[in-house]
């Protein structure tokens, strides 16, 4: 059986942080499934391989840790990674999970951003480091001859972006951004990545993907955080 792609089981007792984290990754375009014990998670498995478990340790009528050894012992589900995001933090309780194989072991509460960057890397051939999200922001565009244009900003991480233009510059040139969000000026520089003139594929219109190659880092949190509160928006827990 193949694994689904972008597909996520989150195991844990709590109703309220399966709500939250199954929210969460539905908004990165995750498919979530999820499973409140041990006996439920792996029935979802056997029926539909995920991409990866996200799972606690405390577990009822069977641990997490339980559930991970019975995983190791199917050849079915032997190969899915598993993140334990735990509520057990004892030394011995990262021993046992690490000694089981697993990917990664964080304890709760865990930044979604390390969680997020985890899951990518257990995940994805190419993995992102932060999260990126679809907006809409204005942006002033500074090439090096000094002249400035104002494009619209319709991706944004706290590493980069992705600006709508049609005229984007050729890959590899250095720009200055200042980009407008909330009531804040964030001036950076940034090496276009890639350019495309086409509308249409992953970002529909015309454009040039931004790495920012110098942001101040209190800039980078305020970003980042902003990233945080557009997904967490709506959210009640």
């Amino acid at each position: 059986m193949d694994r689904e792609i972008r597909s996520l089981l989150v195991v844990d007792s709590s109703a309220s942080h399966i709500f939250f984290m199954g929210t969460m990754l539905r908004k990165l375009d995750y498919k979530v499934r999820s499973a409140m014990n041990a006996d439920d998670a792996l029935r979802a498995m056997n029926e539909s391989l995920p991409s990866l478990v996200l799972t606690d340790t405390a577990l009822p009528l069977k641990s997490g840790i339980v559930m991970l050894k019975e995983m190791k012992q199917s050849s079915q589900l032997r190969a899915v990674p598993v993140i334990v995001h735990s509520s057990e933090g004892d030394a011995a309780v990262r021993a046992a999970c690490l000694s089981a194989g697993v990917t990664e072991f964080y304890k709760k509460p865990t930044d979604f951003n390390v969680l997020y960057s985890a899951i990518q890397a257990a995940t994805e051939n190419v993995p992102r480091k932060s999260i990126r999200i679809d907006t809409l922001l204005k942006a002033d565009i500074k090439n090096m001859a000094g002249a400035i244009r104002q494009e619209q900003v319709t991706a944004l991480s706290e590493g980069g972006c992705y600006v709508c233009s049609m005229a984007p510059e050729p890959v590899h040139t250095v720009l200055s951004l200042t980009l407008f969000i909330k009531n804040r000026e964030i001036n950076v520089s940034a090496v276009v990545q890639y350019s495309s003139t086409m509308i249409g594929g992953q970002h529909k219109t015309p454009g040039m993907g931004m790495k920012f190659t110098n942001i101040r880092p209190e800039d980078r949190i305020f970003v980042r955080d902003y990233i945080k509160d557009q997904i967490a928006r709506d959210i009640t827990v």
